[in-house]
């Protein structure tokens, strides 16, 4: 890495912040630690588990391994940029009404996903959804509660649990 600080702007949940980082700092260090934005979590530092899950200019990234160099002139949302505790969005909301995580590690990278994949495709089919999810790792098994929010957020029926 790079000894040499530049200011870099970025554009984050709307907002355009002007940081000073070598430019090839890991956006999600950015994000975390100069932010103060903690939904993107840090997992494998790799770009294989999905917890750093960012959307930049509409699709899902792995804000671990992508050095904000790339960044600038890009449009980036974080959890903290889909809703508040008072206005969740929808995706949000579905994987609170699913009961979708046990942890929690790996929640930001669920939503962000599936955050992406609806605003790509508003009414995924399982095997989409499943396929849009396949690389984002839950330790604890909440596989099932996660599908079934992602279906719910996308508008599909969900059959109550027994």
């Amino acid at each position: 890495m790079s000894m040499t600080q530049t200011t870099i702007r970025l554009t984050v949940n709307g907002n355009i912040r002007d940081v000073a980082a070598a430019p090839d700092t890991a956006l999600l260090y950015v994000l975390r630690n100069d932010l103060e934005l903690n939904g993107p979590k840090y997992g494998c530092g790799l770009g294989e588990c999905g917890a750093c899950t960012v959307i930049i200019d509409g699709v899902a990234a792995r804000s671990c391994v992508i050095p904000i160099s790339g960044c600038t002139d890009r449009d980036i949302l974080t959890l903290e940029g889909l809703g508040s505790r008072q206005h969740p969005d929808p995706v949000q909301t579905a994987f609170i009404e699913e009961q979708a995580a046990q942890c929690g590690y790996c929640l930001n990278g669920m939503i962000m996903t599936t955050k992406a994949l609806l605003m790509q495709n508003p009414q995924p089919s399982e095997a989409e959804v499943r396929q849009a999810l396949q690389y984002n790792l839950c330790r604890c098994g909440a596989h099932v509660e996660i599908l079934r929010a992602v279906q719910r957020a996308a508008g599909h029926a969900v059959e109550d649990r027994e």
